[in-house]
């Protein structure tokens, strides 16, 4: 897998706010604290950036991305007591 490491290291931060911050917080906290975590491992990571989506060289709409590690993983971040399948993406 290309991105296999960045994306173990990127899980292994997000159990870490978990494991601190326990359920119940807005996403937009969770968020915050990811990107301290990010941050503290010199990991480039961008809040809320909007790329483009393209299909077939052509350009189909924009997503706003909670948070963009590296340009090149996105972290959707849920805050939910149970995932349903909608959230599996």
């Amino acid at each position: 897998m290309e991105y296999e490491e960045l994306t173990k290291e990127i899980i292994g931060f997000a159990y870490k706010v978990y494991n601190i911050l326990g359920y119940g917080f807005l996403e937009s906290v969770y968020e915050k604290a990811m990107l301290i975590e990010l941050d503290k491992a010199s990991t480039l990571a961008e809040s809320q950036k909007e790329v483009l989506v393209h299909y077939n060289g052509q350009i189909v709409g924009e997503f706003k991305t909670d948070i963009l590690v590296e340009d090149v993983v996105i972290v959707e971040l849920k805050s939910v007591r149970v995932l349903a399948k909608a959230h599996e993406v």
